[in-house]
């Protein structure tokens, strides 16, 4: 069996190959592989933002109601083994290694060897097919056409949590065109949920599901009664299913809970037996990282993964209605990809002082020119080249000024800015 440090490496260097869009490699791995994807009933999740927090809230639920789920999301936030959860717990590396045993050999044996998100997709085929999951739900990486998870043929439920710009250098310029691309992973004969209130997405959308005779749902948001939602979580009432508490903050989690009910109902109708209880045991024990995350009580400390327009005007609005419009220190990193000259217009009346970092990535945009993009629209901002300093002078800005402080960027940076954050904490201890 290959060791944790042969794993790695292989990855590392199949990373070296970058994001190649394409389902030749994927289909071909997974046919050496025997065809895993299809031998597990799979819930398969494509959307701009959304993805992960609505496969985690259902993965709980369908762990309270019995089943033996697999979770495969991208990108890991901590580790490689965090992109693999089996009911709702991050794998060993050891288990790792034992997939990937077979996996690489499988890959050596090609010609035109796969990527590293191909790699990891059939690893999480694979893996769930052997440790005999139920169901397996399974998120795009980016788009769905030609996303190297859209490999599977019958889905149990195919599922757009929602459709906005992002990645438009590779998917398109317009929702319209992204759309498109996201509907790919709609399939013959198969239902399909649509999360998301663009009508322009909703048109595209509805055409591919009449093309492939595939049953489209739609999320009816006027079903969310008595919505609550703070530092200590979300509590809502949904239409047919009751109240209802997840400890998930950001008020785009309300629109996230009730993808996810509409979600259980059709799986319902899928002969999933999947009670009342179990949703609200599932939701009040749900557990995500990185998305509006609160990682620290005095100052308040919140990390959230947005980075493109929608998921940066969603963050403005939590952080308005979290901290009621009150100023924060900000720290922020992302990937030049992004539009990052819409932040100061968005996020502006709520930064008391910016402090931008460039997180760990070939493709991260300069600190030092994200701050300037700061500057330029009248707001301090200051640029660090050390991302725990960084961190650390963003921490003692909002400590002295008794201000929360928002963490918002590429997720690529939690795991170093939760490192440098328990450095911080465990330096006041002492």
């Amino acid at each position: 069996m290959a060791n944790n440090e042969e794993v790695l490496e292989y990855l590392k260097n199949a990373a070296k190959k970058g994001s190649v869009l394409g389902l030749e490699r994927i289909t071909e791995l997974c046919h050496i592989l025997g065809d895993p994807q299809n031998k597990t009933k799979i819930i398969h999740v494509a959307g701009t933002n959304g993805k992960g927090s609505f496969s985690a809230m259902l993965s709980y639920i369908l762990r309270a109601a019995g089943y033996r789920v697999g979770c495969f999301s991208s990108p890991p936030l901590t580790g490689v083994t965090d992109s693999f959860r089996i009911n709702c717990r991050e794998i060993s590396e050891n288990v790792l290694a034992w997939v990937m045993a077979d996996i690489m050999p499988a890959c050596e044996s090609m010609k035109d060897k796969p990527t590293e998100f191909e790699i990891l997709t059939a690893a999480a085929y694979e893996l769930f097919y052997r440790v005999d999951c139920d169901i397996a739900i399974i998120e795009c990486g980016m788009g769905g056409d030609t996303d190297s998870t859209n490999v599977v043929s019958s889905p149990l439920l195919s599922v757009i949590t929602n459709v906005a710009l992002d990645h438009t250098a590779v998917l398109g310029s317009s929702v319209r065109e992204i759309a498109q691309r996201k509907a790919g992973i709609i399939k013959e004969n198969r239902p399909v949920l649509y999360g998301g209130t663009d009508l322009d997405a909703f048109e595209v959308i509805t055409a591919a599901a009449f093309e492939k005779n595939a049953p489209l749902s739609v999320t009816d948001q006027i079903r969310t009664l008595g919505t609550s939602t703070g530092i200590s979580g979300t509590e809502l009432e949904f239409d047919g299913f009751g109240k209802a508490r997840v400890p998930l903050i950001g008020t785009y989690q309300i629109y996230n809970i009730a993808n996810v009910l509409t979600a259980v109902e059709l799986l319902r109708r899928e002969d999933l037996e999947i009670s009342d209880d179990a949703v609200r045991k599932g939701l009040s024990e749900t557990c995500w990282h990185g998305r509006f995350e609160l990682l620290c009580k005095e100052p308040p400390v919140i990390f959230d993964g947005a980075h493109n327009p929608d998921g940066i005007r969603q963050a403005a609005a939590s952080i308005r209605h979290c901290f009621g419009g009150g100023k924060v220190a900000l720290l922020i990193g992302v990937l030049a990809d992004k539009e990052y000259s819409l932040y100061p217009h968005v996020l502006g009346q709520y930064i008391s002082r910016a402090f931008t970092v460039t997180p760990d990535n070939p493709r991260a945009l300069d600190s030092s020119v994200l701050a300037d993009t700061f500057s330029h629209e009248g707001i301090d901002a200051q640029c660090f080249s050390s991302f725990s300093e960084g961190v650390k002078a963003a921490f003692t800005f909002a400590e002295q000024n008794n201000i929360p402080l928002v963490a918002l960027g590429s997720l690529y940076m939690y795991k170093d800015f939760c490192e440098a954050l328990n450095d911080i904490t465990a330096e006041m201890q002492n």
